[in-house]
């Protein structure tokens, strides 16, 4: 067998060899991360810095929405019957009180000749009835004079009172008949006029265009059966729908710059005219009406648009890079560097309004330049060696936040 008082002492010298190797590796490692971690006063970091700086900054919100036509009237014909023409079709502008589309008439144009040979016997029966009344005082007059001689009696004159009275209460029955008759008249020949559909919008452009045709030549349709669909388009109005945190911002006259796919690139610039005074429910959103200016007709109704409105505006705000800011110890700050470009100070910033690569900010001490690339390596009085000088301007961009 062999001796066991050797097995101690072995394990004795490989724990203690391996304790020594743990701390050499311990002490190399702290050495390299002294020197590898955030630098002090003596190891200048390299940075690139940007200027700050001081001028007017917008608020810009875009949202989505559509275009919609400024005023929109559907003709519709007040009676029923085949239509027999029509003379506008889509696309074709429509002026005014132009005839768009002709009924067939036949019936109406009988309705007429029937009413007219009504309003002719009811002339003829007030002719007659004038004339009775004419016929019957002669008789009363004759009466009164020979009863006045003592040739007739009571009665007869009381018969020819009563047969007066008869022929007047006639006489304004053959009057009301011709009223009655000459108003029937007029309705026929109003009916026979409404077979011509006539555009009579009120309001707007004296000219509108055709959206769309809903009927065609040869159909019967009944009273009030849509025909065409007549748009406005100059100017145009644009809808968009804003939720309650971009409410309070909106107020009618307020500029708007629209976009559209139809016409990559190119700006169409609308006001706002009408802000709901109610938010849907299903949404919780307001709806928000904008005139747009249309004078060539390009833009279309349910067209997809986006709208650039300026919210707010600082006229004198303090402007960094967006890249600038950085957090320490919970806190959104910037190194501003001092005026010889040797050191930076920590200041703490709230922010302000963001655009596309700048922001405001609000704090003490922010002038001169701040840095930009190389934050995470400094501290509060951290020495610099500045490598690169970054372009702030322009100052104002375009909001990236959508509706």
């Amino acid at each position: 067998m062999r001796p066991t008082g050797r097995r101690p002492i072995t394990v004795l010298v490989a724990v203690l060899l391996a304790v020594g190797l743990i701390w050499v590796v311990y002490g190399r490692f702290s050495q390299h991360g002294s020197s590898g971690g955030r630098r002090g006063a003596s190891t200048p970091v390299p940075v690139e810095v940007a200027t700050i700086e001081h001028g007017p900054i917008e608020f810009r919100r875009t949202f989505n929405g559509a275009l919609e036509p400024t005023a929109r009237f559907v003709v519709a014909p007040k009676v029923s019957g085949r239509v027999e023409r029509l003379s506008v079709d889509i696309s074709d502008m429509v002026n005014r009180g132009q005839i768009v589309a002709e009924l067939d008439n036949d019936e109406y144009v009988q309705a007429v000749a029937q009413a007219k040979a009504d309003l002719a016997v009811a002339k003829a029966n007030l002719v007659k009835a004038r004339s009775a009344v004419e016929i019957a005082g002669r008789e009363l007059i004759r009466i009164e004079t020979l009863r006045k001689r003592g040739v007739t009696s009571e009665s007869q004159l009381d018969e020819a009172k009563a047969a007066q009275l008869a022929n007047k209460a006639e006489l304004e029955v053959a009057k009301a008949q011709v009223t009655r008759a000459e108003s029937s008249l007029e309705t026929a020949n109003i009916r026979l006029g409404y077979t011509r559909v006539t555009a009579d919008w009120t309001g707007g452009n004296d000219r509108r265009v055709v959206a769309e045709r809903y009927v065609d030549e040869g159909q019967t349709i009944t009273a009030n059966t849509s025909l065409l669909s007549i748009v406005e388009l100059q100017p145009i109005t644009g809808v968009i729908f804003v939720t309650e945190k971009d409410y309070t911002y909106l107020h009618p006259g307020q500029r708007a710059s629209l976009t559209t796919d139809a016409y990559p690139g190119e700006r169409f610039e609308g006001r706002i005219d009408r802000i709901a005074p109610i938010f849907q429910e299903s949404t919780r959103q307001a709806r928000v009406e904008l005139t747009v200016e249309n004078p060539q007709q390009r833009l279309k109704p349910g067209t997809f648009i986006r709208a650039t409105v300026v919210l707010h505006r600082e006229e004198d705000a303090v402007i960094i890079p967006e890249q600038a800011l950085t957090e320490r110890n919970d806190e959104s700050g910037v190194f501003v560097v001092n005026e010889e470009g040797t050191s930076v100070a920590w200041r703490t910033v709230r922010e302000g309004i963001r655009q596309e690569k700048v922001v405001q900010v609000h704090g003490e001490g922010l002038t001169g330049r701040v840095v930009t690339l190389g934050q995470q390596l400094l501290d509060d009085g951290s020495a610099i060696n500045i490598t690169g000088q970054a372009d702030l301007s322009p100052l104002t961009g375009t909001s990236t936040e959508n509706e």
